[in-house]
């Protein structure tokens, strides 16, 4: 299945977890082969990091680190640029290529 949200998106979190749920950020990453998206600031996780050597002679520095974890693409809408609503995205193709569109109002969003 093809993936109809791309880097640098603005997405809404339509389900998942209560304090995630209705917001919008934008798309840090698509990881296509899994069908998720990593947003910013949306499904923080944090890791507990120990004092690693690494191979150039640096340390990392143990403690907490947190991160956003992918979520999966069906819990994301896109934002339309032109009427600011969560809408499904269509494709349209003609003389110079494919191109995304809104499914309610119909513009074209790259």
């Amino acid at each position: 299945m093809k993936i109809k949200i791309r880097k640098g998106d603005t997405v809404e979190i339509i389900s998942g977890r209560k304090e995630d749920k209705g917001k919008r950020a934008e798309v840090i990453k698509v990881l296509p082969e899994e069908q998720r998206v990593v947003v910013q600031g949306v499904n923080i996780r944090t890791k507990h990091q120990r004092q690693v050597q690494t191979q150039a002679g640096r340390t990392l520095n143990p403690g907490r680190v947190k991160f956003e974890a992918p979520i999966h693409i069906s819990n994301v809408m896109l934002v339309c640029p032109k009427c600011d609503q969560p809408t499904r995205v269509g494709i349209q193709r003609d003389e110079k290529g494919a191109h995304r569109v809104c499914k309610k109002c119909q513009a074209q969003i790259d």
